[in-house]
């Protein structure tokens, strides 16, 4: 029997670890990356910002997603402190995101998403949407500079899909 110790630690071993790639290859992504433990839903804020409280929207943008590898506009000036709702929609037959994030946070993200490219987000400052739908996000900008978003899902950040706000001192 204690022959079989060794065989058997092993083997749960490889089970935890198989077990913990489906989760990421599922999709499973939380704690929201750059937006604290919890996704941002406490309203921690992040050098990008925080979620926004929808009824303090200012205004609304919708931004169009295509198989272009476009988004449109893929350039947004707000004011410091603004909250603004983003209607995304996907106008491509494509799966589209758009995630919010400084250019270092959306380049390691876009490693993950190479390496788990089933990744979908629904968190947050993250959107992920399948053909003809559409979503929002309400983000709140407090620090002048510029938040860059973009599509991460492998292909299409190279082919051109990311964009800026530009966030004035006003």
């Amino acid at each position: 029997m204690n022959s079989m110790r060794p065989a058997v630690s092993r083997l749960c071993t490889l089970l935890a670890l198989a077990a913990t790639g489906a989760a990421l290859a599922a999709g499973n992504h939380e704690g929201g990356h750059g937006h604290g433990q919890d996704g941002g839903a406490s309203g921690s804020q992040t050098a990008i910002g925080r979620p926004g409280v929808p009824a303090k929207a200012t205004r609304t943008v919708t931004i169009e997603m295509s198989d272009a590898m476009r988004f449109t506009p893929s350039e947004l000036t707000v004011n410091r402190g603004e909250t603004v709702r983003l209607v995304v929609r996907n106008a491509g037959k494509l799966t589209h995101e758009l995630s919010l994030g400084s250019q270092q946070q959306l380049l390691e993200h876009l490693e993950e998403m190479r390496k788990s490219p089933g990744m979908a987000h629904d968190e947050p400052g993250k959107l992920t949407l399948a053909p003809g739908k559409q979503g929002e996000i309400v983000w709140q900008f407090p620090n002048a500079g510029v938040v860059n978003f973009a599509c991460l899902i492998p292909g299409h950040y190279e082919a051109g899909m990311k964009g800026v706000v530009k966030v004035t001192r006003k």
